[in-house]
């Protein structure tokens, strides 16, 4: 089994995917591609190898599996140099794998035609991969993460570029750090747009204000690029999709699947160009 991780600067999200076609999905796995087991955990930068292998270990056991024989694959994608560090140390020290850490000199199959590609983040790249290998291109990814992000990729495959802007919690803490008559408030949909309460002004700002500004950010992309497929992912994706009129698939698992890709390129026997 492959052992998928993106590692962000605010939570860590790990994937089991089956290498084999016949590996037996437990029901209600999600989505398809392999993709057995999902798990959400917090990033710390401070956590080490050993800590990190003690919690992969134990949330791949309670799935019913043994994880120092069921891994035979890691693949990862980092924003966290330390977290990367760890991480990579993990996977030899304890499951006896050479990680693929996505980055300068691996196989994607997509070329990069950012100025500087080793600017880009190893995320974003698997996001592009993914949503490639999924969907009809020209493409838009918008990640909502700690940072909303927009990727681009070309009708021919290639990834163009994209836009970086705070996230919607950033925003949020940053609106109560500065403004000190306001309180944090819980991040779910208003029951009106124009709020009847400051908490439900906050929360339409929130969810309708970043709504409008991804669509409003969609269709400045498209003046450049043409008409795109637009991709949702990332841990507010669930939230925000139902919200942006220009959202046409929503696949929180985005990046995991590209970083199965990504192993596949450089350790399945997958061919493709250098990214």
């Amino acid at each position: 089994m492959l052992l998928a991780i993106d590692a962000g600067n605010t939570q860590t999200v790990v994937g089991l995917f089956a290498l084999d076609p016949g590996e037996a999905r437990p029901p209600g796995a999600p989505g398809d591609h392999g993709l057995l087991h999902h798990w959400r955990m917090a990033t710390d930068a401070d956590r080490t190898a050993d800590e990190h292998a003690l919690l992969v270990a134990d949330l791949v056991r309670l799935s019913g599996y043994d994880p120092f024989s069921a891994i035979t694959g890691t693949a990862i994608s980092s924003t966290v140099p330390r977290v990367q560090g760890a991480l990579r140390e993990m996977a030899e020290k304890w499951f006896g794998v050479t990680a693929v850490v996505l980055g300068p000199g691996v196989r994607t199959g997509m070329p990069i035609l950012y100025e500087n590609p080793r600017d880009v983040g190893a995320d974003r790249i698997a996001n592009a991969v993914a949503a490639l290998d999924l969907y009809r291109a020209p493409l838009i990814v918008v990640d909502f993460g700690t940072a909303t992000t927009f990727d681009v990729v070309s009708p021919h495959g290639e990834y163009l570029g994209g836009v970086i802007l705070p996230g919607i919690e950033i925003s949020l803490d940053a609106l109560f750090a500065r403004a000190s008559m306001l309180r944090r408030v819980e991040l779910v949909e208003p029951r009106h747009v124009v709020g009847r309460s400051t908490i439900e002004s906050i929360q339409s700002g929130a969810i309708y204000g970043f709504a409008a500004m991804t669509d409003g950010m969609c269709r400045r992309i498209e003046d450049e690029v043409g008409r795109c497929t637009v991709v949702a992912t990332g841990g507010l994706a669930e939230l925000m999709a139902p919200h942006v009129g220009r959202v046409e698939h929503l696949d929180p698992w985005l990046t995991l699947h590209g970083l199965r890709l990504v192993w596949e390129r450089n350790c399945g026997g997958g061919g493709g160009a250098g990214g």
